[in-house]
């Protein structure tokens, strides 16, 4: 490792800023791809479907509320 060090520092600043530059791109990808496996297993997971599923439960309500709001307030414009 010192090895690749020492020979790393002793290169003109363009090839010092290709290799900051690759690298930065090789952790990237490694990073999103843990994301995207951690991501799919916690999908997976029961628990998390059902907390998902309990967690929408409001949203639909407030939906049902808004469409039910509007199509009273339309019936109404279309019955005068």
């Amino acid at each position: 490792m010192k090895r690749i060090i020492h020979h790393v520092r002793r290169q003109p600043e363009h090839i010092k800023r290709h290799i900051l530059h690759i690298l930065t791109i090789v952790l990237g990808i490694v990073l999103i791809l843990l994301w995207v496996y951690s991501l799919g297993v916690n999908l997976t997971n029961p628990d998390t479907k059902l907390k998902a599923s309990n967690d929408l439960k409001p949203l639909s309500a407030l939906k049902d509320n808004m469409a039910n709001g509007y199509y009273s307030i339309s019936n109404s414009e279309n019955q005068q």
